[in-house]
């Protein structure tokens, strides 16, 4: 980051309870196996965004997404009657309730609207059923101007395979559209299951369209993002980090999302940097969907990781990305601007950028220019299994070259930098990319991009592939490090931004043959609650110390822990747990028990007195 910072558990059906079930007249094993309970959402294609399979309807024309109406999530939805004459309408699907669950509840979404003007009159009507039962009755009494969910306890059809089953009836004139969605009906056990750590939702990919400005300090088009719930808890909705919200207001964002697809838009939270967006039914495990939705980005004034220094803009973090949600529920820390928030899984980006041929576009990723409309370049941009994507636009210098390991290195420059400066910095990233490489692994990310800036307040940002930096060569060496620790080998950038700026600060040292030695004499601690490993929510409350403790207490206690094992086992130790996690997620406790076993000393008091936790 800134290297110069200023600033449910499934159990088994028990014998005793298939014994049982023999033993009981009528009684079937899997009505008796009471004891198990898997919670699940029974009814397929909820939401009619996957075709009409397996919903049984009376006509082609019930499951749709024709004018006149519209979904309540998603482009689909089921439309009975509507049409002013005498008419019927069925929608039916054969659901099955699993045994031992104590709770089932049906819900679906209504939306009722006629033309009718009686105050007292059902002329026109909608049945609900299950099984044999009627759950309830609509007419055109029930108008209103939007959705209105409806619920219902249904557990009493555990262990049933029935019919859910609606029926719209209209009588010989005046038309109602009984409109439904989002149909679910969930069932869990008496005891919710225990959290599932794994982290969710995973192998995001991105499809991303968007053009500019003449200057390149607005952007719109469309962004799109499929994703896998790898969570045995299925998932009933998602969020989208609007990370740059922070540098505007709830009131006029700089960025802003409309016309969502795939799933219903909630409210902005978190200072308006995440959105809820619910599902239209849930997501189970192995299960994928996809959300889309419109996106407009407008570029603040302010040389900063998003904002334009005059002419050059850099887009940092502009791009919705998909929140993690694991044991702990969602992480949606707030934006800091002391460090970094910006925790995600690897993702797939495909970024198409229509600007300005004048405009020089520095992205993450490999990229690719072929000639737009009159005077206008579209650059495509492709990335694998990075964390998220930046990209910058102006009328840059260029120079290139290529690592002696192979790595093609550019160097984005704006007015102002000399010749030689530049040179330089090309100089160091191919050095730099090597040396780290060489210690951490081979660098997967194609292209390396470098755009420099002495306006810089911040020193140095990070991206996949792709860095902002002053004219520095220890900076630029450590946001080169980056793409190691926080880019390969990810982290919760917020809770524990140590295992990103320490390692890095460490890697830094390596490349420039400083040892650290003697680094740890000058530690002096503020305070008893000030330790190596904690958030950005103690660091934002004490500014001041941040810098000095992550990056600068955190790298010498990683020298003396190379110093208390050896430089051959934390060479190996660094190297394998970077292959460990590759793409993947650390956390300070892997850390800990990784370096652990890479030693026969005790490394307790270690921790204690470097005071890493966790």
């Amino acid at each position: 980051m800134r290297s110069t910072p200023h600033k449910a558990f499934v159990t088994s059906a028990l014998a005793v309870a298939a014994l049982a079930a023999a033993l009981l007249p009528g009684s079937t094993a899997s009505a008796a196996a009471q004891a198990a309970c898997t919670p699940a959402q029974v009814v397929a294609n909820g939401g009619f965004e996957s075709g009409t399979s397996p919903w049984t309807q009376s006509s082609t024309s019930v499951i749709t997404s024709r004018t006149g109406q519209s979904a309540h999530g998603g482009t689909s939805f089921a439309w009975l009657d509507g049409v002013g004459g005498t008419h019927t309408d069925t929608l039916s699907q054969s659901v099955t309730i699993p045994s031992g669950c104590s709770s089932a509840t049906l819900t679906f979404w209504l939306h009722v609207d006629t033309a009718e003007t009686t105050s007292s009159t059902a002329y026109d009507k909608l049945t609900a059923k299950i099984g044999s039962t009627t759950l309830a009755t609509y007419s055109n009494l029930n108008k209103a101007t939007g959705y209105v969910q409806k619920s219902f306890d249904v557990s009493a059809f555990a262990g049933q395979t029935v019919s859910l089953a609606f029926t719209g009836t209209e009588d010989s004139s005046l038309q109602t559209s009984f409109v439904l969605d989002d149909i679910a009906l969930n069932t869990s056990g008496a005891t919710a299951p225990p959290a599932d750590s794994t982290r969710t939702p995973a192998a995001p990919a991105y499809t991303v369209s968007l053009s500019s400005n003449t200057a390149g300090t607005v952007w719109t088009g469309h962004e799109s993002a499929t994703f896998t719930n790898a969570s045995a808890t299925p998932l009933t909705e998602v969020y989208l980090r609007l990370w740059d919200n922070y540098h505007g207001t709830c009131s006029a964002p700089p960025i802003t999302v409309t016309n969502v697809t795939g799933g219903t838009a909630g409210a902005l939270s978190v200072a308006c940097t995440a959105l809820q967006i619910a599902l239209p039914t849930p997501l189970a495990q192995g299960q994928s969907t996809t959300i889309g939705f419109d996106l407009g980005i407008t570029v603040p004034s302010g040389a900063d990781r998003f904002g334009h220094d005059g002419a050059f803009n850099m887009i940092g973090n502009a791009l919705p990305v998909l929140a993690v949600k694991d044991g702990s529920g969602w992480h949606l820390d707030p934006y800091t601007n002391n460090g970094e928030s910006f925790y995600s899984l690897a993702a797939d980006f495909k970024v198409t950028l229509d600007h300005p041929t004048s405009l020089l576009v520095p992205a993450t990723g490999t990229s690719t220019d072929t000639p737009g409309t009159s005077g206008r370049t579209v650059t495509t941009a492709t990335a694998s299994k990075v964390r998220d994507f930046a990209w910058a636009a102006g009328p840059f210098s260029k120079i290139s070259g290529t690592s002696p390991g192979g790595v093609p290195v550019n160097i984005y420059s704006v007015s102002g930098i000399s010749s030689s400066n530049a040179q330089s910095m090309l100089s160091t990233a191919k050095s730099a990319v090597d040396a780290h490489a060489g210690r951490f692994g081979a660098y997967p990310y194609g292209e390396l991009d470098a755009v420099i800036d002495n306006n810089f307040w911040f020193g140095g940002m990070e991206y996949p592939g792709f860095v902002l930096d002053l004219v520095s060569t220890t900076a630029l060496t450590h946001e080169i490090g980056h793409q190691w620790w926080y880019g390969i080998v990810g982290d919760d950038e917020y809770n524990s931004p140590w295992l990103d700026e320490a390692f890095t600060d460490y890697a830094t040292d390596l490349a420039q043959g400083l040892s650290g030695t003697n680094c740890w004499n000058s530690v002096s601690w503020a305070s008893s609650a000030e330790k190596i490993t904690n958030s950005m929510a103690y660091w934002d409350a004490h500014s001041s110390r941040y810098s000095t403790v992550v990056y600068g207490y955190g790298k010498c206690a990683l020298h003396d822990l190379r110093r208390l094992i050896g430089d051959s086992a934390m060479t190996t130790l660094l190297r394998n747990y970077a292959s460990a996690h590759w793409y993947g997620v650390s956390t300070t406790a892997e850390f800990k028990a990784a370096a652990q076993a890479a030693t026969s000393t005790d490394l307790t008091s270690f921790w204690t007195t470097h005071r890493i936790d966790g």
